[in-house]
Protein backbone atom coordinates (compact mmCIF):
# COMPACT_ATOMS: atom_id res chain seq x y z
CA UNK A 1 0.00 0.00 0.00
CA UNK A 2 1.27 3.46 -0.88
CA UNK A 3 1.50 6.42 1.44
CA UNK A 4 -1.59 8.63 1.58
CA UNK A 5 0.68 11.57 2.37
CA UNK A 6 2.71 11.06 -0.79
CA UNK A 7 -0.49 10.63 -2.81
CA UNK A 8 -1.84 13.89 -1.40
CA UNK A 9 1.34 15.78 -2.25
CA UNK A 10 0.23 16.20 -5.86
CA UNK A 11 -2.25 19.00 -6.60
CA UNK A 12 -3.93 17.05 -9.42
CA UNK A 13 -4.61 14.12 -7.12
CA UNK A 14 -6.09 16.44 -4.50
CA UNK A 15 -8.34 17.89 -7.21
CA UNK A 16 -9.42 14.38 -8.22
CA UNK A 17 -10.35 13.65 -4.59
CA UNK A 18 -12.46 16.80 -4.50
CA UNK A 19 -14.28 15.65 -7.62
CA UNK A 20 -14.87 12.19 -6.17
CA UNK A 21 -16.15 13.71 -2.94
CA UNK A 22 -19.28 14.74 -4.82
CA UNK A 23 -19.95 11.51 -6.74
CA UNK A 24 -18.36 8.38 -8.15
CA UNK A 25 -16.88 8.83 -11.60
CA UNK A 26 -15.20 6.94 -14.41
CA UNK A 27 -11.68 7.88 -15.53
CA UNK A 28 -13.17 9.45 -18.68
CA UNK A 29 -15.48 11.63 -16.60
CA UNK A 30 -12.57 12.68 -14.39
CA UNK A 31 -10.35 13.49 -17.40
CA UNK A 32 -12.94 16.01 -18.64
CA UNK A 33 -11.90 18.25 -15.73
CA UNK A 34 -8.19 18.27 -16.60
CA UNK A 35 -5.95 19.18 -19.50
CA UNK A 36 -3.88 16.03 -19.37
CA UNK A 37 -4.36 12.65 -20.99
CA UNK A 38 -6.52 9.74 -19.90
CA UNK A 39 -3.38 7.65 -19.21
CA UNK A 40 -2.20 10.42 -16.85
CA UNK A 41 -5.56 10.32 -15.05
CA UNK A 42 -5.21 6.54 -14.78
CA UNK A 43 -1.76 6.96 -13.23
CA UNK A 44 -3.13 9.40 -10.64
CA UNK A 45 -6.01 7.03 -9.89
CA UNK A 46 -3.59 4.14 -9.41
CA UNK A 47 -1.55 6.17 -6.89
CA UNK A 48 -4.71 7.17 -5.02
CA UNK A 49 -5.98 3.60 -5.02
CA UNK A 50 -2.65 2.21 -3.78
CA UNK A 51 -2.80 4.76 -0.95
CA UNK A 52 -6.33 3.52 -0.16
CA UNK A 53 -7.75 7.02 -0.66
CA UNK A 54 -10.20 5.86 -3.32
CA UNK A 55 -12.02 2.65 -4.13
CA UNK A 56 -12.85 1.11 -7.48
CA UNK A 57 -15.96 -0.78 -8.54
CA UNK A 58 -16.61 -2.41 -11.88
CA UNK A 59 -20.02 -2.03 -13.49
CA UNK A 60 -19.92 -3.91 -16.78
CA UNK A 61 -16.96 -2.59 -18.76
CA UNK A 62 -16.70 0.61 -16.73
CA UNK A 63 -14.69 1.24 -13.60
CA UNK A 64 -16.16 3.74 -11.17
CA UNK A 65 -14.03 5.47 -8.56
CA UNK A 66 -15.17 6.99 -5.29
CA UNK A 67 -13.50 8.45 -2.25
CA UNK A 68 -12.66 6.04 0.56
CA UNK A 69 -14.60 7.66 3.40
CA UNK A 70 -12.82 5.68 6.13
CA UNK A 71 -9.34 6.71 5.00
CA UNK A 72 -10.46 10.33 4.58
CA UNK A 73 -11.86 10.26 8.11
CA UNK A 74 -8.60 8.80 9.44
CA UNK A 75 -6.68 11.69 7.85
CA UNK A 76 -9.11 14.21 9.33
CA UNK A 77 -8.70 12.63 12.77
CA UNK A 78 -4.93 12.88 12.42
CA UNK A 79 -5.14 16.65 11.86
CA UNK A 80 -7.63 17.10 14.68
CA UNK A 81 -5.30 15.20 17.02
CA UNK A 82 -2.28 17.12 15.75
CA UNK A 83 -3.87 20.49 16.48
CA UNK A 84 -5.75 19.38 19.58
CA UNK A 85 -9.05 20.78 18.41
CA UNK A 86 -11.46 20.65 15.51
CA UNK A 87 -10.27 21.87 12.12
CA UNK A 88 -13.02 24.49 12.12
CA UNK A 89 -11.30 26.01 15.14
CA UNK A 90 -7.98 25.96 13.31
CA UNK A 91 -9.54 27.69 10.31
CA UNK A 92 -11.03 30.36 12.61
CA UNK A 93 -7.67 30.83 14.35
CA UNK A 94 -5.80 31.32 11.06
CA UNK A 95 -8.44 33.71 9.71
CA UNK A 96 -8.37 35.79 12.91
CA UNK A 97 -4.57 35.89 12.83
CA UNK A 98 -4.68 37.16 9.23
CA UNK A 99 -7.24 39.84 10.19
CA UNK A 100 -5.06 41.03 13.07
CA UNK A 101 -2.02 41.17 10.78
CA UNK A 102 -3.96 43.19 8.18
CA UNK A 103 -5.29 45.56 10.86
CA UNK A 104 -1.75 46.18 12.15
CA UNK A 105 -0.64 47.17 8.64
CA UNK A 106 -3.51 49.62 8.20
Amino acid sequence: MGSPWKALSDDSRRQILLLLKRKEMTPSQISEHFEFSLPAVSTHLRVLKEADLISEQKHGKNKFYSINQKQALDLLKFFENMWGYKLDSLKEFVENKEKRKNNERA
